[in-house]
């Protein structure tokens, strides 16, 4: 089985959870600059969580499904539509061979989940499918999608049965979503909930208040690796200088110019800027589906109340998982229930 891109849009890359435990290396974790939508949609059409989907960042991108197959997009909403009949998001969805998916204009968020019954099955590269175009490993040829490339996909894991007979549209959905209460909040101008980072005692007063008082505008320049705010300046009592330390998703860090950056999926491993503050990792997703051009702010919470949002999401992405396959069992579409 294999999906043709006809038009790559913007950008869009394969990625699975990304590759951990080289960062001792200096290789970076890459993999889905939303996870929850990422597993969400692994999960609507029988796959593990981790298996390699396509990512897409904006519109204009348009693929040809060449073999029946089940998908699911989540994320942000880009009007798909398949053959021109819009297609639903946040559920399974069966697309007859020859049809054609194109995302044609952003109604909300950045990024598009694409997930494939079976997952996108390109070559592992240290134990992953994800691309990472700065070093040009994973996906396909460490690149992003272009037009003209065969994507494969795999057979052996999935466990969603085709339709005993055949319709005459382009696609069949399900009738059933994953309720609006159990996705993430996205919004252009979200709040950001944020902990102390190590060096926000070095930052002065005014700065420190101005970090939490006064709205940042995500630039055209963020990316995979970044996103580059711009807002009131953000000043230390005094230069000083720093060795660099360990950093992760969601770290905010200061340089020069004063001006944070949230460190993204492409991070690097090591960052000698200082680091105001770290965002809740539960918030994360809500980060990654805020477009460019768009304002945020940062609301403090303590680590505590940071570490519960997160064990909180942990707990509801297990009883999602679980109500999506139960709905899946009883539909008749899953061969088998973990």
């Amino acid at each position: 089985m294999s999906i043709s891109v006809i038009k790559p849009g913007l950008m869009a890359t394969i990625q699975d959870l990304g590759r951990s435990s080289y960062g001792k290396y200096g290789i970076i974790v890459s993999g889905p600059m939303d996870r929850f939508a990422h597993r969400t949609a692994n999960w609507l059409v029988g796959n593990d969580e981790g298996d390699a989907l396509i990512e897409v960042t904006w519109s204009g991108m348009s693929v040809r499904m060449e073999r029946e197959m089940w998908v699911a997009l989540t994320g942000g909403d880009f009007s798909p539509q398949i053959d021109g009949v819009p297609v639903p998001m946040w559920r399974p969805v069966f697309v007859r061979k020859g049809s054609t998916l194109t995302f044609t204009g952003p109604k909300s968020g950045c990024r598009t989940y694409l997930a494939v019954a079976g997952g996108i099955d390109v070559p592992e590269v240290l134990g992953s499918r994800s691309t990472y175009i700065r070093a040009g490993i994973g996906g396909m040829k460490g690149r992003a999608l272009k037009a003209g490339d065969i994507i494969p996909v795999g057979t052996g894991k999935g466990r969603l049965r085709h339709p005993s007979t055949k319709g005459t549209q382009p696609f069949d959905a399900v009738r059933w979503a994953v309720p609006a209460s159990e996705r993430p909040a996205y919004s252009e101008h979200p709040y950001v909930r944020i902990v102390r980072g190590p060096q926000f005692g070095d930052f002065d007063d005014v700065s420190r208040r101005a970090l939490l008082d006064h709205d940042f505008r995500v630039t055209p320049q963020s990316d995979r690796m970044g996103y580059r705010l711009e807002g009131p300046r953000l000043q230390l009592h005094r230069p000083q200088e720093y060795i660099s330390e360990g950093v992760t998703m969601g770290t905010v860090q200061v340089p020069s110019d004063g001006q944070p950056i949230i460190l993204m999926a492409d991070r690097q491993t090591l960052g000698g800027y200082p680091k105001i503050a770290q965002v809740a990792g539960a918030d994360l997703p809500v980060v990654a589906q805020t477009p460019p051009g768009s304002t945020l702010r940062f609301r403090e919470i303590s680590q505590t109340e940071a570490e519960q949002l997160w064990m909180d999401q942990g707990i509801r992405l297990r009883r999602l998982a679980r109500m999506i396959a139960l709905k899946l069992k009883e539909d008749g579409w899953l061969d088998g229930l973990d």
